[in-house]
């Protein structure tokens, strides 16, 4: 109950910054995590270390220390695009590139199926979309109850529209795309159990989604990437489209997963200090195979 209400309250007083100086305060906060030992250093630095073998230990090292600070920047620009009035957020966005893409998507009639991995602002992608263009997306709710109110007022005021991650919300996503509307998909994330098979993702495998391909094939939507780089010094974000590859929708799951996780990669790649590498991408893994996030002497 006191940690919703201040949480409320930070998320309230941060919103009325200005965008540099919230994002300053977060790389600061965010620069802080690459001192002390703690569980989010902990996970980025296994994933940098196994996503990047070929890297020196000190090319890997100033990998940490950036994402930890874009880290801190996600979390502190968050309040802002989520409370700030939308005339003053959507601005933010200064360009977008490869905008023709999700035009001449739209123009099939068929759906877009926009994915949206957790790079660089992924709140100010789902903010764009749903105001541009309309967006219906899968939601959970927050672990922290005080967050949920705060969550569904910033992501559905522009437009978009939230359904439960159960079969129910796949319908309204399935039926969305067949009406030639846009939906958006989170790529990255571990899914439950019997969602998902592994794939590939940066030589590793990774538990991945199968809604993905399934939509697509069902309902020959356009298949599209896009992230928003977070620009330096606080200037605003630019938005990056660029189209699936080949074979995403592929009737072998196998097939289609490994497809996803090329183009998440590839993402990734071209702005690898503003992925959430603290996130444990890799906690599902096939059976037989130790567990990626096991605790080593090196860890702290």
């Amino acid at each position: 109950m006191i940690r919703g209400r201040v949480v409320r309250v930070l998320f309230r007083v941060t919103a009325r910054l200005p965008l540099p100086l919230a994002q300053g305060l977060g790389a600061t906060l965010g620069g802080l995590l690459s001192l002390f030992p703690n569980e989010t250093r902990r996970v980025a630095r296994r994933n940098i270390q196994r996503c990047f073998p070929d890297w020196s230990p000190a090319q890997r090292r100033r990998l940490l220390r950036q994402s930890l600070r874009e880290t801190g920047r996600t979390a502190a620009e968050t309040a802002i695009l989520w409370l700030r009035p939308l005339p003053r957020v959507l601005p933010l966005v200064r360009e977008v590139v490869g905008e023709e893409l999700l035009q001449q998507g739209m123009a099939r009639g068929r759906g877009v199926i926009m994915l949206s991995p957790h790079l660089g602002s992924w709140e100010m992608t789902g903010l764009y979309l749903s105001a541009q263009w309309g967006i219906t997306s899968m939601y959970r709710p927050p672990k922290l109850v005080a967050m949920n109110e705060l969550m569904l007022h910033g992501r559905e005021r522009g437009g978009a529209r939230l359904v439960p991650t159960d079969a129910s919300g796949v319908r309204v996503l399935l039926r969305a795309l067949r009406q030639g509307k846009m939906i958006g998909i989170l790529p990255d994330q571990d899914p439950e159990r019997d969602s998902g098979v592994f794939a590939a993702f940066f030589g590793h495998p990774a538990h991945t989604m199968v809604l993905l391909p399934k939509l697509a094939r069902k309902s020959g939507a356009t298949v599209l990437f896009i992230y928003a780089e977070r620009l330096s010094w606080g200037r605003g974000f630019r938005l990056h489209v660029r189209p699936a590859p080949a074979g995403i929708d592929d009737a072998d799951l196998g097939i289609a997963a490994t497809r996803l996780n090329q183009g998440v990669e590839a993402c990734v790649r071209e702005l690898p200090a503003q992925y959430q590498w603290g996130y444990k991408r890799f906690k599902g893994q096939p059976e037989g195979l130790p567990d990626f996030y096991a605790r080593d002497v090196a860890d702290d």
